[in-house]
């Protein structure tokens, strides 16, 4: 089942209209229409509204060969019931040479693999592009990051939720408000005592 025709499934089961759906999604009728006739794809920010409003994973949607076992109502739906939701979100980029067990990907919804050639060791990085909205993700994935103690080399995963920017390293977890210089400078000083270089503190927010 394609991801148009989710949409128009998952879209009447909940008894939305077109313009209803778009006022969630903050996008035109017309794009939900396009949507719903293959002629475009939602963005990644709209895809996650969609499986929040219609509580069904990143890979319900993404993945042709899997269908709709059961479609679930949504008693409240709106802009404000949405990004309440979206503060449990994680959303960031994983190096997966950055991690020592593979088994914490169980915990990711991957949209997209990339793979980067970096010139340096290793050669070539393999990238992840993620979500998580396990609660507990920063603790379980500051137990898997790689670090070499008598190099001073330690990786670290960026991601945030909300207006929160996490970067995370092996056992240890920081994080700040984003817009909020104070906090920001604390971490990248913090940052700094781990070895990163101002060059790696250019993470997206």
């Amino acid at each position: 089942m394609k991801l148009s025709e989710k949409i128009i499934e998952l879209r009447k089961a909940n008894g939305m209209t077109q313009e209803e759906l778009a006022s969630i999604c903050n996008v035109s009728r017309q794009s939900i229409s396009k949507w719903e006739a293959d002629i475009a794809l939602p963005e990644t920010e709209k895809l996650l509204i969609l499986g929040e409003t219609f509580q069904v994973s990143m890979d319900i949607l993404l993945k042709d060969e899997l269908t709709l076992n059961e479609v679930k109502d949504v008693h409240i739906c709106g802009n404000n019931a949405i990004q309440k939701r979206k503060q449990e979100l994680y959303e960031g980029v994983l190096v997966k040479e950055s991690i020592v067990d593979d088994s914490i990907i169980d915990c990711l919804n991957i949209h997209k693999i990339e793979l980067w050639n970096t010139g340096g060791n290793p050669k070539y990085w393999t990238v992840l592009f993620f979500t998580s909205d396990r609660r507990d993700f920063p603790e379980q994935i500051s137990k898997v990051m790689r670090s070499d103690l008598d190099t001073n080399r330690n990786w670290f995963v960026d991601f945030k939720a909300g207006n929160e920017k996490y970067i995370v390293f092996k056992d240890r977890i920081l994080k700040y408000h984003i817009g909020n210089q104070t906090e920001k400078e604390y971490v990248c000083n913090e940052c700094r005592k781990l070895g990163i270089s101002n060059g790696q503190m250019n993470w997206p927010e």
